[in-house]
């Protein structure tokens, strides 16, 4: 082939500048602003300007999220997930008689003033009869331990890392321990098969630990 219709290319060496010092002084452009918060999607660090909440019966426990993060977040949201069909028949039929809100008996609870007073004269023999309990006659009972109340990230979470939604700190740390042990690379010989688990487990920690719960 002449010369003249052979391939030349235009540039040969190609020079890339090493980074400055200016360029490491730089205003990260992720950087929250005073009075801003962080996003609660794990591994997000734009600013949160959105809320959302935790849970159907956690209406006013909420997460922050970005612009991105809420629609995410809320194209999955779905209120009746969890729930059987009588649940939600039953939660219908409350939602048109009472639109939604609580409803309480009416009587005095068991550790009102009331209650007190009548237990202390039934005790000393100057009581009367509550047939109705409507003073929490009886004694003062032992208030039951209040459950857990999770969100859909922690819930989440905790079933990525095999774990019941009353696991503690201790447990959700030895959990992690032992899955990144057991899928990390290095302990299978190179086989990165498990790397997506692994990931799973690694974001799943990160979560939990930004809920205060490890």
């Amino acid at each position: 082939m002449p010369g003249a219709f052979q391939y030349k290319p235009k540039f040969v060496d190609i020079r890339v500048r090493p980074p400055s010092k200016d360029d490491a002084t730089k205003e990260d452009v992720h950087a929250l602003k005073p009075g801003e918060r962080q996003c609660d999607h794990p591994g997000c660090r734009l600013a949160a300007t959105a809320r959302a909440p935790k849970g159907r019966d956690m209406l006013n426990e909420h997460y922050w999220f970005c612009q991105p993060h809420a629609a995410e977040y809320n194209r999955n949201w779905n209120f009746f997930a969890g729930m059987s069909e009588g649940e939600v028949r039953r939660r219908q039929q409350e939602e048109a008689m009472t639109g939604g809100r609580p409803t309480w008996e009416m009587k005095a609870g068991r550790h009102s003033r009331e209650a007190a007073a009548f237990t202390a004269k039934f005790g000393s023999g100057q009581g009367y009869r509550d047939p109705f309990g409507m003073f929490g006659g009886g004694g003062a009972r032992k208030p039951e331990p209040e459950a857990r109340r999770l969100g859909k990230i922690e819930r989440n979470a905790l079933a990525d890392l095999d774990l019941d939604e009353d696991a503690d700190g201790p447990k959700i740390r030895a959990r992690y321990t032992e899955l990144v042990r057991r899928l990390h690379p290095d302990s299978n010989q190179g086989d990165r098969s498990g790397e997506h688990r692994l990931q799973r487990v690694i974001k799943a920690y990160q979560a939990l630990r930004k809920a205060g719960m490890v």
